[in-house]
């Protein structure tokens, strides 16, 4: 059988895998080898779940640690792969708001056969990721939603329109396609309120807001103006169309939404004018050009030879004010330039704001971002700028479970003109490159990265890294070809997110525990259901329990797909994990957000119906499901499920 082209979901995929990082920097898998192995048993049951090489093994440890009283109370859904969602007994999972659905006054019905950039930048965008809730006058069953559209699926978008190889795609493409994906990038912003139990999305709300591929933004901080940054439509450098690839994200204490740039290589093209570009390992570390999508045939922004700055424009972390409307985003620069998995946040003990970023990427690295101003929250304009100036840095992670965070400031170390940086407007352009020369430990593809105002706990999502080597393992890390990630722990010295140093452990590393090859550490209560592989997003919500969303799941790989994981963070069940909702197949599961009262959780459900690469394409004529709809010719479609307790109540609790 002849092999099918990629699709796009995996064409991202493939982005993260290649790992561009070329320095010798110590990974991550190294310094978890050696430090699990000069530990030895001290990590009690994460050890012994490890060491149970048998099932018979893995009962007799759960039943030991069988009185340990769990924080999470709800009946386990079941693990499987189908065409639908499932949750948990005793829960509602109700779909608010899909694909096409209307967001702004005046949208038109959905028409699934002929979608249209005049229609999408009215309605819902496509592949919804992070959901952030903005509460109204402090309620939680009335506020804002902010959501991302991170990309789109041309097969799965456009009836007609198979998996394709790459130049009969570009041949094919026609400017209504191209207008029609850059109008369903982006965000949205929606008013909700929950009426006798059930969530409603406000029509015509004063609120509602499409942001695109093409919305107006600004650029601000250390790369404002700078000369890199310039382009023809652009002299000034500090205006930009449009934010790309949104990811993950976060929301503010003065009622923001950060919304993050991932894998913005893949919208670029010209392979020829990159290698003769002048910053050429620069764009060579930044995966530019990847031409996964076709619009530099009809935008010349995208073409390198005719914009070569342009790239330099994206992978941005953007401030948006949700209450206005009329608000121009704001690409904040001091917080670096790279692949953002989100941007969770916390105010220190100080009162200083600190962002933790991951850069998702295999061997990429841990950023955090520290303001210099104190976060004024009586007052919530005063901090209208305070993402602008601070420091940024890069991690460290020693073998004895120290760690260090590693300044990136020019002049500092070997950030200075020798290097190629100039000013900190190179240094945060070219994150990456300033982050090697410090020596920063490559981490195994860093997505979510998420503080607990409760513990002072730092939890860092490392999804997978297929490229580990068995030179690499050793017997208390029997993890080559990591194909199932792991989590890490953080904790900053004395409870301060403004430290230069930390501590580091393993939460717990993932796959199927009973297959004693794996490795997988999850604590033996674990279920056959509640065990997962490759975390992605997380959530800490307001009881300071974890919850972790995944992507990489499937009926193939590990007999399930993917969903929503509560998992146990402290005491004797430490490393129990059990399954809350699952997505059907084709899909991954973004965006957890609980409301205040934590008696609602919001899910992004991205991309149902995707097929894997080897398995019989699944196209917007063919899908292998037609979820949530289920009606003849209406594809899959991205949206955004609001999860209740039937009857009322705290979720999980």
């Amino acid at each position: 059988m002849t092999k099918l082209p990629p699709t796009t979901s995996r064409a991202l995929e493939a982005s993260e895998d290649p790992g561009s990082n070329p320095t010798s920097n110590p990974s991550i898998g190294v310094l978890i080898a050696a430090r699990m192995s000069r530990r030895g048993f001290g990590l009690g049951v994460l050890s012994a779940a490890a060491a149970a090489a048998t099932p018979d093994d893995w009962m007799a440890r759960a039943a030991d640690l069988a009185g340990a009283v769990p924080r999470f109370d709800f009946e386990e859904a079941q693990a499987d792969s189908d065409q639908t969602h499932h949750v948990s007994p005793g829960y509602d999972a109700q779909v608010l708001i899909r694909w096409g659905d209307p967001v702004l006054s005046g949208a038109p019905e959905f028409t699934p056969a002929s979608p249209s950039a005049e229609a999408q930048m009215k309605q819902f965008g496509y592949n919804n990721d992070f959901i952030g809730y903005v509460a109204l006058d402090g309620r939680s069953d009335h506020g804002l939603l902010v959501v991302n559209h991170e990309y789109t699926i041309e097969e799965l978008m456009f009836p007609g329109i198979g998996r394709r190889e790459k130049a009969a795609r570009f041949a094919a493409c026609t400017p209504h396609q191209v207008a029609t994906e850059m109008a369903a990038h982006g965000g949205s912003v929606i008013e909700v309120k929950r009426r006798d139990g059930t969530w409603q999305v406000v029509a015509d709300s004063r609120y509602a807001r499409r942001i695109t591929g093409e919305t107006e933004m600004s650029i601000s901080g250390p790369a404002r103006g700078h000369a890199k940054m310039q382009t023809s439509a652009d002299p000034s450098g500090t205006r930009v169309l449009g934010m790309l690839n949104n990811c993950a994200g976060a929301t503010t204490p003065w009622g923001t939404w950060l919304t993050c740039e991932e894998n913005v290589n893949g919208y670029f093209w010209n392979e020829a004018a990159a290698a003769a570009h002048p910053d050429a390992a620069a764009l060579k570390r930044y995966g530019v050009p990847a031409e996964w999508y076709m619009w530099a045939k009809f935008h010349d922004r995208f073409d390198l030879a005719k914009e070569p700055n342009e790239p330099n424009r994206f992978g941005w972390v953007v401030e948006i004010d949700p209450r206005d409307p009329d608000s121009i985003p704001v690409k904040r620069t001091a917080l670096g330039r790279f692949k953002h998995e989100g941007a969770a946040n916390i105010v220190n003990k100080d009162g200083r704001f600190v962002v933790y970023q991951g850069d998702d990427e295999r061997f990429d690295y841990v950023y955090k971002f520290v303001t210099a101003a104190r976060v004024d929250l009586k007052h919530p304009e005063a901090n209208r700028d305070i993402l602008d100036a601070g420091t940024l840095y890069v991690a460290r992670f020693n073998e004895d479970g120290s760690g260090r965070w590693l300044p990136l400031v020019h002049g500092k170390g070997p950030s200075f003109a020798a290097n190629g940086f100039h000013d900190q407007g190179d240094v945060v352009i070219y994150a990456r490159q300033a982050s090697d020369l410090l020596g920063a430990t490559k981490m195994d593809r860093p997505e979510d990265v998420e503080a607990n105002p409760r513990t002072n706990s730092v939890f860092v999502m490392l999804t997978n890294n297929s490229k580990r080597k068995d030179t690499q393992v050793d017997a208390a890390n029997p993890r080559a070809d990591n194909r199932f990630g792991h989590i890490i722990e953080i904790k900053p010295d004395g409870g301060d997110h403004a430290s230069e140093t930390f501590t580091w452990d393993i939460l717990v590393k993932c796959g199927d525990p009973t297959i004693a090859e794996v490795g997988a550490t999850f604590n033996p209560l674990t279920t056959k259901d509640g065990w997962f592989a490759n975390p992605d997003n997380c959530a800490v919500d307001a009881l300071g329990r974890l919850w972790i969303a995944t992507d990489g799941n499937s009926a193939k790989k590990t007999g399930r797909t993917d969903g929503l994981w509560a998992i146990e963070t402290e005491g004797e069940r430490r490393g129990t994990s059990r399954l809350f909702y699952r997505v059907p197949v084709g899909a991954e599961l973004c965006g957890p957000c609980f409301t205040p009262d934590l008696e609602t959780v919001f899910v992004a459900v991205q991309h149902p119906g995707d097929s894997d690469d080897d398995e019989p394409a699944s196209t917007f004529d063919n899908p292998i499901t037609r979820w949530p709809d289920f009606k003849d010719g209406v594809p899959p479609r991205p949206s955004v499920v609001a999860i209740t307790r039937s009857g009322g109540g705290k979720i999980g609790a």
